[in-house]
């Protein structure tokens, strides 16, 4: 044989080596089992050594016999022909897969091409067709049915559209999220956390918006920035903008800063919350799990050493609310509105509610209800013990001018719930 010719070689420059191509069928078709197997032995180069129905036996067959060249059929029973493929692939790695289809299927074209065929014809391809298939990816070729190249190109001409429109998309989120962390398009809106026994406002809770159309909630814009390795980043910046306006908000009341645990053990964090601590309560949301608890307490020791006080925010909506905040040990726990709506009309609400000011009790922190709404579901939180809350009912979310002026009871008319 000439140096450097394949063993299979069929384009003449080199000679056909001696040993026959060893082919395994697969189908759940014994009539198509049967039509190949006849094609087959009329072929010097290429010998049967082995049949099967289903993707079981195929895998079987292969794992005992390793033959050169499988043809799998894509839709016999027990996984198809793409497990049987894959499977293929573990218990006999040198041989190579050639896909059979009675019809062109794109999205089951590139499913088999995934899964390690390197050929794929359509049934009732011509029979030289067939063996000219088999020379050609022992030669370390692939071969594909005329009837299935173009959908092939067209369905991989789609998919990178598709990934082109996703990664223009990203990019536009991306400038998006940079600009709001660069300053831009951000402002801050302050609502009253109020003593549910006076009415007053005691602390003011700092919520980030962002400007940008359409509008989306600020909850969308921090969960896209952090897919984006952007959370801490855009969280600097909206508590920035909320620390700007703490000289507006009376001494004897305090701002309450939404921020991540990721965010809280950032040593960015530390530095620009340092000097204002004493005012400050820092809430930590619930919608995330902590990855190290040890962390975060010692990334907050610092903190409360100069006064600053902690919050478990959304307490009862996101992971182990017990162990958060058994962990943490908060100054204040701030009840999710989930437990608070319609408290007024529901058994368990209330239960679980009033075991929580129980707790609250035991273990020394303030309950702050969330999402008070209307004026039977104020009664309710009052009558439980519950000592703080907030909500649309109370105040809605604003300007910190108006924020400030309000130091009365609450308004006798229910508001619309928070949009956000």
């Amino acid at each position: 044989m000439a140096v450097g010719a394949s063993p299979y070689d069929t384009d003449g420059a080199g000679e056909l080596d001696t040993e026959p191509i060893r082919v395994l069928i697969a189908d759940d078709e014994p009539a198509l089992r049967g039509a190949l197997a006849d094609l087959l032995e009329h072929e010097d180069d290429v010998v049967l050594i082995g049949t099967a129905g289903d993707a079981d036996e195929a895998i079987a067959v292969a794992g005992d016999a390793r033959p050169d060249v499988a043809l799998v059929d894509v839709s016999m029973p027990a996984g198809g022909g793409a497990r049987a493929a894959r499977e293929i692939a573990l218990c006999s790695p040198d041989t190579r897969v050639i896909a059979l289809s009675a019809f062109e299927d794109r999205p089951t074209v590139l499913e088999m091409l995934r899964a390690g065929a390197v050929g794929y014809l359509v049934k009732g391809t011509a029979g030289e067709e067939i063996v000219g298939s088999i020379q050609k990816v022992m030669a370390g070729g692939a071969s594909l049915s005329a009837e299935v190249i173009a959908g092939i190109v067209s369905e991989l001409t789609r998919q990178l559209r598709r990934e082109d429109d996703e990664r223009e998309l990203l990019d536009a989120r991306r400038g998006e999220i940079e600009r709001f962390v660069a300053g831009e398009g951000v402002a801050m809106a302050f609502q009253p956390i109020v003593d549910l026994a006076t009415g007053d406002a005691v602390g003011f809770e700092a919520l980030a918006r962002f400007s940008t159309p359409p509008p989306r909630p600020p909850n969308e814009w921090f969960a896209e920035a952090v897919s984006l390795a952007l959370g801490v980043e855009l969280e600097l910046t909206t508590v920035t903008h909320a620390l700007r306006m703490l000289p507006s908000i009376p001494e004897d009341r305090y701002l309450a800063i939404n921020c991540s645990n990721r965010a809280a053990v950032s040593r960015e964090m530390t530095a620009l919350l340092e000097p204002h601590a004493h005012r400050l309560v820092l809430e930590i949301t619930e919608h995330e799990a902590v990855e190290d608890y040890d962390d975060l307490v010692d990334a907050l020791a610092p903190l409360r050493s100069l006064g600053a006080r902690v919050a478990i925010d959304d307490a009862g909506a996101g992971f182990a609310s017990l162990r958060h905040t058994l962990r943490i040990a908060p100054d204040i726990v701030k009840l999710d509105m989930s437990l608070t709506r319609d408290i007024d009309g529901d058994r368990a609400r209330r239960a679980l509610a009033a075991a929580l000011v129980s707790f609250a009790s035991e273990m020394g922190f303030a309950l702050v209800a969330e999402g008070i709404e209307t004026a039977a579901e104020l009664a309710t939180v009052r009558e439980l013990g519950v000592g703080y809350g907030q909500g649309f009912f109370l105040a809605e979310p604003g300007p910190l001018a108006a924020a400030t002026l309000r130091s009365g009871g609450p308004s006798p008319t229910t508001r619309s719930p928070n949009p956000s």
